[in-house]
């Protein structure tokens, strides 16, 4: 048994070594995704903390008067006082500092760690390439058991650092693989259980008995030439809907739509919140809310799944640890092939 089981190990591990190495080190990038982003564009992510902000309003008029031509759809508010606010343009993403009115720069490109994201996510190749990271994660799965069953009869938790070169490949890949098992484990199985989705998320409702919320956002027709009411009147009324919960993202509606607001509760450390309001624009009345708190438990449990994927449940400690793991699963993969190599 020992020996058929060596041998499915080798033949999955070299199968999906390349893949393992792409997930890892995209994995461990994605980890500081935002801060990643923020060091590589210091002039336009970071300003110097004043006690007041300007108005959404203000805001948009200082856009509007450096882009003349362009409309706005939407305000990325700051996460952090030193942080910048993004306007987002038919044509343009604007970084203002939102403490003077100031364009920062403008950005109308795709982000490097946007590409990096869907390599991750989908090599960046489309409904193929989601479903071969999906599967590549059951494989993923499959190599850290019987990893574990190999390891066993010898317990080798040590390097031997003056050993013969395969010697040396096999202590680390032994030493490192035991030592990140549990970490590797819990990525692994949240990973698969984001890559199946589809069959996932429906079965934690069925187990916790819940019903997932179904957004039927739909503002009543209003009169040609009614007044809208403005975003930070939006946002006022948002923050009166969560209380207690802080607005990052507002998406400016069209004729007879309605406001959208991503709002974040203090433990919630997404960086896209998982709460919602919808606020119909000419009357201000609340068409939906969403609260993270008291969302449905199966869709609780789907987001404290991926918070742990990504390390964002616990902030930057589990973000590292996230990251450390993810670099260990590409040193896996390497000692792996390494050691068949040179046998």
């Amino acid at each position: 048994m020992h020996n058929v089981i060596l041998k499915l190990h080798l033949w999955v591990a070299l199968a999906a070594a390349a893949f393992v190495i792409i997930l890892g080190g995209t994995g461990a990038l994605m980890a500081f995704e935002d801060q990643i982003d923020r060091v590589t564009h210091p002039h336009t992510s970071y300003v110097t903390p004043q006690p007041h902000a300007l108005s959404l309003a203000e805001i948009a008029d200082a856009v509007k008067k450096a882009f003349p031509g362009d409309r706005i759809g939407g305000f990325a508010l700051a996460p952090s006082d030193d942080v910048s606010y993004l306007v987002g343009t038919d044509k343009n993403g604007v970084y203002v500092n939102q403490y003077t009115g100031e364009i920062l720069g403008v950005r109308n490109d795709t982000p490097l760690m946007a590409y990096v994201h869907q390599f991750h996510l989908r090599l960046l190749a489309g409904k193929t390439g989601d479903r071969i990271v999906s599967w590549m994660g059951v494989a993923m799965l499959f190599l850290l058991v019987t990893g574990v069953y190999l390891w066993w009869p010898q317990k080798r938790v040590a390097v031997k650092w003056d050993a013969t070169s395969w010697r040396f490949w096999f202590d680390v890949h032994s030493a490192s693989g035991i030592f990140t098992f549990a970490f590797l484990f819990v990525l692994t199985l949240t990973g698969i259980s984001i890559g199946f989705e589809q069959v996932t998320t429906p079965l934690y409702h069925k187990l916790a008995g819940s019903e997932p919320v179904r957004q039927n956002v739909k503002a009543p027709p209003h009169a040609p030439g009614a007044a809208q009411i403005d975003a930070d009147r939006a946002l006022e009324i948002a923050r009166t809907a969560l209380p207690g919960a802080s607005p990052l993202f507002i998406t400016l509606p069209r004729p007879q739509g309605a406001y959208r607001i991503a709002l974040r509760y203090p433990e919630d450390r997404t960086p896209g919140g998982r709460s919602r309001v919808f606020v119909d624009s000419y009357t201000g009345a609340v068409l939906q809310a969403e609260s993270s708190r008291t969302d449905a438990a199966g869709t609780r449990i789907v987001n404290l799944n991926r918070a742990i994927h990504t390390g964002d449940i616990f902030g930057m400690p589990s973000k590292i640890v996230v990251s450390l793991a993810s670099l260990f699963s590409v040193l896996q993969a390497v000692s792996g092939v390494l050691m068949w190599w040179k046998k």
